[in-house]
C-alpha cells in the first residue's frame, strides 16, 4: 500500500520557517507529480505548491517568494521549505502525489503561526 508521510510541521512565530518533508514509500516516485496542500479550519483544502516529474514548479499566489518546493527522487521525498510565515499560513499541511487519475494523499501535518 502506498504510503506518504508528511513531517517537520509544529509551532511557529511569524517570521519564522518551517521545513515540510513528505516522505513516500510502496510507490515509483519518480513518475509522479507532487503537491503540497493545505486546509485551514473551517477553510477548503486549498494548493500551495507543485512540482512535476521534470521539476516545474507552481505556486499559490499567497506563498509566491516565500514557499520553495523542491524533491528528492534518490528519498522518494518531497520538500516545502516555508519561509516568513504569517498567521495566515496556519492549517494542515498535506502532500499529494498524483499521475493521471491515479493519486494519493498523505495524513497531514499541523502547522501553527502565531502572530
Amino acid at each position: 500500500q502506498v504510503q506518504l508521510v508528511e513531517s517537520g510541521g509544529g509551532l511557529v512565530q511569524a517570521g519564522g520557517s518551517l521545513r515540510l518533508s513528505c516522505a513516500a514509500s510502496r510507490i515509483l516516485f519518480s513518475i509522479y507529480d507532487m503537491g503540497w496542500y493545505r486546509q485551514a479550519p473551517g477553510k477548503q483544502r486549498e494548493l500551495v505548491a507543485t512540482i512535476t516529474t521534470s521539476v516545474r514548479t507552481n505556486y499559490a499566489d499567497s506563498v509566491k517568494g516565500r514557499f520553495t518546493i523542491s524533491r528528492d527522487n534518490a528519498k522518494n521525498t518531497v520538500y516545502l521549505q516555508m519561509n516568513s510565515l504569517k498567521p495566515e499560513d496556519t492549517a494542515v499541511y498535506y502532500c499529494k502525489a498524483y499521475r493521471g487519475a491515479t493519486y494519493y494523499w498523505g495524513q497531514g501535518t499541523q502547522v501553527a503561526v502565531s502572530s
